[in-house]
């Protein structure tokens, strides 16, 4: 008997899953004599077998996989801190806010003992280390037993702690990286092979698996919601973009350095090209809303706190280092039911913004430590530091919030978001070296729009990338990440065909087809060669006497300079796309052209001989009668 009919019909091929075109990425090399193409570089090398319509269902999980298996290695190292009494690292800091979230009322978290570890960044950070160390403490409660666990380094924590980064990382930061990286692809007419390969050079950027993996931080989880945000914003979901931008905002401060720029596009969006009021009260609702949910759990538990009898541990030191709440404490009453909450919100604040650190921690490749290596600012008061900062942080990102707000495109976005980001790193007030993940984050996205893997986007992008992790050296070293450093950043260089694994991206035909500018080539050649250079300087030749910081002096005004180029080119590349500079050149062009014609047809008035004569003697012009 034959067997049925199957009832099973063949999907349909969309358009997306046609064989890709590569020649605006310029992902192949073409041999005219042998007819044939061959992959641009090895990262397109490894991915070529997949790209005549292989299903992504089977490319995605397998790109996931190996990315995930390089930050797992990157934590068999050492970490911030490690062996190094009595203040340890970064990642003591993030287990001891799991120890005091987890032991102590909830009142409290932003007063205990400030001077090891107080807890320092935004409400959700602290959500986040009471959810991991409730589930630590599910599997040994000496992890985060309060006081006695200090500087604790059992190697079981140790991989609780390293994989809390990864399921994090994959919760938050890939899955909005793998969404945003599909609407851009999408909406700029991209292939979904190409799109796969502008994926994993992202995920495999050096400086954050360093950052985050093996020096340890959480920092993807803020960077994942600003991605979340930047997807929103390309879906033309404004309320959503508010709530995941509010979400970075609340579990890092440094989402900051997007601020101004997010709040000039969705002014943008609500005046052009039409007003649109609704729009605007949506916003700013959605907006109020976000961070009263952020900040409730805190005020309500205090609130509650006070209730029980419990009142955080404030002494006289703790009033003197909280100058908010010494402002309006004459006014209130410590009976009133609002004194808790407005002890807590200022306190809170004040430790979020530590105004009070100085202009700079440590050695970080920005302006004001570039100029302190030449100029010493600490002479200078900290308040006339904090205005100076100011007003040269506002210079900064002030073109890329007026362009993103009289031409509010999505396409701008990226640009506009690395040019503030940049003008925050080099500018703004205490900032850290891992706070140039921010500015590389945007200018790392664009690896997935039309051309964002082509030479030149690929040459920009990929030597930002490289001379920040360079900057990151320093940092690395304390913490014995040397070997991380050195594969990472050079398995990157191969993989993007960059220097000093390949020079085929600045030198040969495929430079020369890709348009690379002659300066652009000597320029990159010329920091790659100074970062090679500084790199057997410092293994190998000793510092002069009295100066033992020379070598990372010299990494830091070679950064900034460096940072200052990235700045100066994503704020041009802005002003170029926007249409800014050729609508002001074409209204000079249209003015000289009405001046010339104005000339011609003012009339010529003879001058008579005699006072024409008299004229010439005497040197003056004769008047026009």
């Amino acid at each position: 008997m034959p067997a049925p009919p199957s009832q099973y019909k063949a999907r349909k091929r969309k358009k997306g899953d046609s064989s890709p075109t590569i020649s605006n990425n310029e992902l192949a090399k073409s041999d005219k004599e042998a007819g044939t193409q061959s992959p641009a570089f090895p990262l397109v090398a490894f991915f070529w077998p997949a790209r005549q319509n292989t299903s992504q269902w089977v490319i995605l999980p397998l790109v996931l996989m190996v990315v995930g298996l390089f930050r797992w290695c990157a934590g068999f190292w050492g970490y911030s801190g490690f062996q190094t009494p009595p203040m340890h690292g970064d990642y003591e800091a993030q287990r001891h806010w799991m120890e005091i979230t987890t032991q102590l009322p909830l009142s409290e978290w932003y007063f205990y003992d400030l001077q090891y570890w107080g807890l320092d960044y935004p409400p959700l950070t602290a959500y986040h280390s009471w959810l991991l160390g409730k589930i630590g403490s599910l599997f040994n409660t000496s992890w985060f037993a309060l006081y006695s666990s200090r500087g604790i380094e059992e190697q079981l924590l140790k991989v609780f702690m390293r994989a809390t980064v990864i399921v994090s990382e994959y919760i938050v930061y890939i899955p909005a990286i793998i969404i945003f990286n599909r609407k851009l692809s999408q909406q700029r007419g991209v292939s979904k092979w190409e799109s796969s390969i502008a994926l994993t050079a992202i995920l495999m950027q050096p400086a954050t698996i360093l950052i985050d993996h093996a020096h340890f931080q959480y920092n993807t989880v803020m960077l994942g919601s600003v991605v979340a945000s930047m997807s929103s914003l390309l879906s033309d979901r404004y309320m959503w973009a508010c709530v995941f931008f509010v979400s970075a905002l609340c579990f890092k401060q440094m989402a900051l350095y997007y601020a101004p720029t997010m709040f000039a596009y969705l002014v943008g969006v609500c005046l052009l090209p039409k007003l649109h009021i609704g729009r605007f009260i949506g916003i700013a609702v959605v907006t109020m809303l976000s961070f009263a949910l952020m900040f409730g759990p805190l005020l309500l538990g205090s609130l509650y706190d006070t209730y029980r009898g419990i009142s955080p541990p404030l002494d006289i030191i703790d009033r003197e280092v909280n100058p908010l709440f010494l402002q309006i404490l004459p006014y209130i009453g410590s009976n009133s039911y609002h004194y808790s909450l407005l002890l807590q919100l200022t306190q809170s604040i004040h430790r979020i913004f530590p105004f009070s650190r100085g202009l700079f921690e440590d050695k970080v490749a920005n302006v004001w430590c570039a100029i302190h290596t030449l100029h010493k600012l600490n002479t200078y008061p900290i308040p006339l530091l904090q205005r100076v900062s100011l007003l040269a942080t506002i210079v900064a990102i002030l073109p890329a919030c007026m362009t993103i707000s009289t031409s509010p495109r999505k396409e701008l976005m990226p640009w506009a978001l690395a040019s503030s980001a940049w003008g925050f790193f080099l500018c703004s007030f205490q900032v850290h070296e891992k706070s140039v993940l921010l500015p590389l984050l945007p200018m790392t996205m664009m690896f997935g729009e039309d051309g964002g893997l082509g030479v030149e986007m690929r040459a920009w992008v990929g030597w930002a990338n490289m001379l920040a992790v360079w900057t990151l050296f320093p940092l690395l070293k304390r913490d014995e990440l040397r070997i991380p450093y050195f594969v990472l950043s050079l398995l990157w260089a191969y993989l993007m065909g960059l220097p000093p694994i390949s020079l085929d991206l600045y030198i040969g035909k495929h430079a020369k087809k890709g348009g690379i500018r002659l300066s652009t080539a000597v320029l990159h050649l010329g920091f790659y060669t100074i970062m090679i250079g500084w790199h057997f300087a410092e293994a190998f030749v000793e510092t002069p006497k009295g100066k033992p910081d020379l070598w990372v002096v010299l990494n830091v005004m070679i950064g900034a300079t460096g940072f200052g180029i990235c700045y100066l080119w994503c704020t041009w590349q802005l002003l170029l796309r926007s249409g800014i500079l050729q609508e002001w050149f074409e209204f000079r062009a249209k003015m000289n052209k009405e001046k010339k014609r104005e000339e011609e047809k003012r009339p010529s008035t003879p001058v008579p001989n005699g006072s024409k004569a008299k004229s010439l003697r005497s040197g003056k012009t004769p008047k026009r009668s």
